[in-house]
């Protein structure tokens, strides 16, 4: 899993656990009905937009992986080219002796 990805969850996990934190202590401090809706509604707006954060962390991955399968099969290509400039002049250099 890329670093990008694993820090995304760490901050999901992070954020999901002060939600936790918060909703438990919510209610032993007395709360009434109407800031349990106002916490709730915050909670699911806040997990909404960590939602949208970790889907675009991993349009991002996917878009990073793409991008370095791309990069890896041209550096092949060129690590080919290179061998076949060298064997090409080692045959040249024999030819010449």
């Amino acid at each position: 899993m890329s670093p990008e990805l694993e820090a995304a969850f760490r901050r999901l996990n992070a954020a999901v656990s002060q939600l936790e934190t918060a909703a438990a202590a919510r209610p032993a401090l007395g709360a009434s009905r109407g800031d349990l809706e106002t916490e709730l509604q915050l909670m699911q707006d806040d997990r909404a937009r960590l939602s949208v954060e970790l889907d675009s962390a991993t349009a991002r991955l996917n878009q990073v992986e793409a991008a370095s399968e791309h990069v890896g099969r041209r550096l092949q290509a060129a690590i080919g080219h290179v061998g076949e400039v060298l064997a090409r002049a080692e045959r040249a250099e024999g030819v010449e002796s």
